[in-house]
């Protein structure tokens, strides 16, 4: 139940942290599964990366197998700098500054040593046929 309220409810996605600025976007059809690069996300455990011409850094999409979760690239806990775009490897995303923090794509949460208060930003996520809709609005 926890996965669907992230990734999909107005509620959830709120900018109360002072580290990131909040940039409205609309990916319209442009994840579209059907297309070669984007057919990974109809199987659970996978994920796409889109640039940084959505949101801060860009974001990341997971198939939980459940709902798909959607979250900004960007360390929550550092001021923005080079070093706070989050890299993905498996279902982790980590921060290339000196203190390397790492959040799970799946729930946002930091990992045990992650330093700071805030869990990766959501954004708002819908499922129509083989379109994957991710928006900030």
């Amino acid at each position: 139940m926890f996965l669907f309220l992230v990734s999909c409810s107005k509620n959830n996605v709120n900018n109360n942290n002072p580290f990131l600025p909040n940039y409205s976007f609309d990916t319209g059809n442009a994840i579209n599964m059907s297309l070669p690069q984007f057919s990974n996300l109809q199987f659970p455990g996978n994920y796409i990366i889109m640039g940084s011409n959505y949101g801060i850094n860009g974001f990341v999409v997971y198939n939980s197998g459940i709902s798909y979760t959607v979250f900004e690239l960007t360390d929550p806990n550092h001021t923005l700098q080079i070093c706070s775009k989050l890299t993905v490897q498996g279902v982790i995303a980590t921060c290339g500054c000196e203190d390397g923090n790492s959040y799970d794509i799946l729930t946002g949460q930091g990992q045990e040593g992650t330093n700071g208060q805030y869990l990766l930003k959501p954004y708002f996520v819908d499922v129509n046929g083989n379109i994957i809709r991710v928006y900030n609005n």
